[in-house]
């Protein structure tokens, strides 16, 4: 008792400052919840290299660029300059590993599926390399269907969604593996290509004009793919010279369906019949430099056809949207819910 009494009496008398550090000492260990936090974006190791396609029976070659997979905010924070509405809120998002299309896809590409035989009526499904041309061509336009902006070398413009998916889908027959639209959540991740940022090279617009072909100065037209620098991961023109179809319908405030705690694995959210709206992305040489962030989103809509003079309206070409092309993407594994994905849009669809 005598000895718990002086053990008491010295402590007691030590300084205040000792005491404060014995106790931090003696008190349990606290778990560092900062520890815990995850910063983003987390960047897998690449696991797949670039290679370069030809396409059979032409002379036409395209390249494709690793995509690591990984985890990142889709959307923009708050704070960033000329955020729309609809880019929030930011909610995680994973990704697996995929292919992108170092360019846009190129007049020479899509000629050499389309200029063959324009129209012509598709009989079957295809399932071979041999059937690939029983895959349904667009029907010749009412007009220039390049109005006079370029082709050798150029991004194909004034294609409609049900285009687009048509092309990947022939030129996934025609060379044996599976080609698609990218989905809004990839086509992001490819363009940040790691970055946190406005746009995949920082968050200060003056420097936009060495990536991308904008309001400022591409002189009214797209230009050839491929001329400006690309982004950290080699892709180009993420950002202007055209604004790039993703798979994904339009919905103005899809981001709010997604948890913000947790990461959702590859969302989409599937087209059908319906013609619009339907997601674009990237900005286009005829918009001016917010338009182009890495987060910016833009639905189709029927303004895009509004001087198509045919009855019903060609579900093939946009009479007033020469600022819309795309690139393809190639995943590592497709995702069970977009195996066998295809367009569903008809003559009839609205």
């Amino acid at each position: 008792m005598r000895r718990s009494i002086q053990r008491a009496m010295s402590f007691a008398a030590l300084p205040l400052a000792l005491v404060a550090v014995t106790l931090l000492v003696c008190a349990p260990a606290q778990a560092d919840k900062s520890k815990d936090k995850v910063e983003y974006p987390v960047v897998e190791k690449f696991t797949h290299k670039n290679y370069v396609e030809k396409i059979p029976d032409t002379k036409v070659e395209f390249e494709m660029i690793a995509v690591p997979g990984g985890t990142y905010l889709m959307g923009s924070p708050k704070a960033e300059d000329k955020r729309a509405d609809d880019e929030g809120p930011q909610h995680p998002v994973t990704i697996k590993g995929t292919w992108v299309g170092k360019c846009e896809v190129t007049w020479d590409e899509f000629d050499a599926w389309w200029r063959g035989r324009p129209g012509k009526k598709e009989d079957k499904e295809p399932e071979k390399p041999k059937d690939a041309d029983a895959v349904t061509r667009p029907t010749p336009p009412y007009a220039d269907e390049t109005f006079g902006l370029g082709r050798e070398g150029n991004p194909v413009i004034c294609i409609t969604h049900h285009t687009a998916m048509q092309y990947t889908r022939w030129l996934s027959v025609k060379t044996g593996k599976n080609y698609r639209l990218p989905t809004e959540a990839e086509w992001e991740w490819a363009c940040r290509a790691g970055t946190a940022t406005a746009y995949s090279f920082g968050d200060d617009p003056k420097k936009l004009g060495d990536y991308a072909w904008t309001a400022d100065n591409a002189e009214d037209k797209p230009h050839p793919v491929g001329k400006k620098k690309p982004n950290p991961w080699g892709l180009y023109d993420m950002h202007g010279n055209v604004a790039e179809w993703c798979l994904d319908h339009y919905k103005k405030d899809y981001y709010a369906d997604f948890p913000t705690d947790k990461p959702t694995l590859q969302p989409v959210l599937k087209p059908t019949g319906t013609r619009f709206s339907h997601v674009v992305r990237g900005g286009s040489w005829n918009d001016e430099a917010d338009k182009c962030r890495s987060a910016t989103r833009v639905g189709s809509n029927t303004d895009w056809i509004r001087l198509d003079p045919q009855a019903p309206k060609s579900i093939w070409w946009l009479t007033s949207a020469e600022h819309v092309g795309f690139r393809v993407v190639r995943p590592i594994e497709e995702q069970d819910n977009l195996k066998g994905v295809r367009s569903l849009t008809t003559r009839l669809s609205k």
